[in-house]
């Protein structure tokens, strides 16, 4: 790879960074599904130590911290996403408890045994499912809880197009039981796995990109691969909309015993 390659790379990175900042969420989800999935965690003692990997900039965190009494670190690798979790923590009021870092899920700073829960919704596709519930085990304490969202076929078959489709932007996706099967074999007893509602990715995911996306291609006119990136989030829009019965994102709740 050429340094100009490289260097054209890093930009793009931050453009999608940029924007993906535009969002309470930078994935499918909600504040619903959040407190659904927090409703499985059970005893979480008052000064609970929680860790949300690929937080983004919080918006399942601070759906997070106003229902539950301990402190949050957020994790991400982006620090323009950093920088508005801790704003929005700021915003209200929450930075007593909550504070965002910038770090590496797959390099994590904590003591093992140390967390009472993990939690990280659309995120750990980036070190993947396996083994990042693998990695991520050792820094739990007996009896505390991980709770991930993650991309997973609905059905045992599938439409060639939509195979590849996900194929390419992730091998690892896989059928619900194989995944909680995945969950049993790195130590963790599973508790709960739902699939999240349409809504996470229409209303919650979708819409607000559609909102804003003329704009930002106003704005990077003059970047080609900004025409190219966000003529395939209107495909991604498109697939899902034609092939939402084969695949969605299923939150995995599991205890570490």
């Amino acid at each position: 790879m050429s340094e100009n390659t490289s260097s054209i790379h890093e930009f793009d990175l931050n453009l999608i960074c940029e924007y993906f900042s535009n969002f309470k969420r930078q994935g499918p989800g909600s504040p619903e599904v959040t407190l659904k999935a927090l409703s499985f965690i059970e005893s979480l003692p008052p000064d609970a130590r929680i860790v949300d990997i690929g937080c983004g900039t919080g918006g399942q965190t601070m759906v997070l911290a106003q229902h539950v009494t301990g402190s949050i670190t957020g994790i991400d690798f982006f620090p323009a996403f950093i920088e508005l979790f801790n704003q929005n923590a700021q915003d209200l009021q929450l930075r007593d408890r909550v504070q965002g870092e910038v770090g590496n899920m797959e390099d994590l700073h904590f003591d093992e045994s140390s967390l009472d829960l993990i939690w990280s919704e659309g995120a750990i596709y980036n070190i993947g499912f396996e083994k990042g519930l693998q990695y991520w085990y050792k820094f739990l304490k007996t009896g505390g809880y991980i709770a991930v969202s993650e991309a997973s076929w609905l059905t045992d078959e599938r439409p060639l197009e939509i195979e590849q489709f996900w194929q390419d932007a992730y091998p690892g996706i896989d059928t619900i039981s194989s995944k909680v099967g995945q969950m049993q074999q790195a130590g963790y007893v599973p508790i709960a796995a739902f699939i999240l509602p349409e809504n996470c990715w229409t209303e919650h995911y979708y819409k607000p990109q559609a909102e804003i996306q003329d704009v930002f291609l106003k704005k990077h006119a003059s970047n080609p691969m900004v025409a190219g990136f966000i003529a395939n989030e209107r495909h991604e829009a498109l697939l899902y909309e034609q092939y939402k019965a084969y695949y969605g994102y299923v939150f995995y709740i599991g205890k570490k015993i």
